[in-house]
């Protein structure tokens, strides 16, 4: 017979840690913060954990309950951590949209006079994204995409355009080839700053006469370059497709600023 697994032994700090995480001028959350940590990646807690008891925690970090509770609040924002009522705090899946969803709130931060530095960023990730993607994207993917244009055509030719509907299957069909990609990192990078884009993006569609027909022309050679598997026409036409974006924002007259979300 094989024997039974018995069950999981829940993680536990070591006794003396607190002393080889606190450094001189710590906070005692930094403490917190920097110690699970540490047991994060020395594999002490492993994604699914649930965190030793608050009293044993605080013990071993040697920090009073107070500083524990806002460091783990702070992890919880992070997305490291889960509070899950009345069954204790959980290391999360630790999967990298979560992880980098707060880089999205730091961009949201940055005022307007910024904007062109997060569209040239935006434009070297999504470009690498496209090459990545040409190489073995999914017929699946392709489908998607082909839906997505063909709604934005469905739009432009209906005659009550709608500027959301369109910047809505943009930034759709731009998510499908950065999870093409194959490479979750990059695709959750493009995802937290892609989204920051959305205001420049729709007040160049509704102030740009032609920007939406262009777009969309644009949109429809990087999927025949998908398409091909062609991973350097994929790139080229994404780099020009999200230039144009670039050379919208420089131009732009001053005081013509996106619209501000409610």
């Amino acid at each position: 017979m094989t024997a039974r697994a018995g069950p999981r032994r829940r993680p536990r700090a070591p006794a003396d840690y607190g002393r080889t995480a606190s450094r001189v001028g710590a906070s005692q959350t930094d403490v917190v913060v920097q110690g699970i940590k540490k047991l994060i990646v020395d594999g002490t807690l492993r994604p699914g954990d649930r965190l030793p008891i608050e009293k044993d925690l605080a013990e071993a970090l040697g920090v009073s309950r107070g500083p524990l509770r806002e460091g783990v609040r702070a992890l919880s924002m992070m997305g490291v951590l889960e509070t899950r009522q009345g069954d204790g705090t959980y290391v999360t899946a630790l999967d990298s949209s979560l992880l980098l969803a707060p880089m999205g709130f730091v961009v949201d931060l940055q005022d307007h006079s910024g904007a062109h530095h997060l569209h040239a960023v935006r434009r070297m990730l999504e470009t690498q994204a496209a090459g990545l993607a040409a190489a073995r994207i999914s017929d699946e993917a392709l489908a998607a995409a082909d839906d997505l244009l063909r709604r934005t055509e469905a739009e432009l030719t209906d005659g009550v355009l709608s500027h959301e509907a369109l910047i809505d299957n943009d930034i759709a069909f731009h998510r499908v080839i950065a999870q093409a990609s194959g490479n979750p990192v990059l695709a959750a990078l493009i995802e937290a700053l892609g989204g920051r884009t959305t205001r420049d993006r729709l007040w160049r569609s509704i102030s740009q006469e032609g920007a939406d027909e262009a777009t969309h022309g644009e949109h429809r050679g990087i999927l025949a370059a998908l398409a091909a598997h062609d991973p350097d026409r994929a790139r080229i036409r994404m780099a020009t497709h999200l230039f144009g974006v670039e050379d919208y924002l420089r131009q732009r007259p001053p005081g013509d600023e996106p619209i501000h979300d409610p």
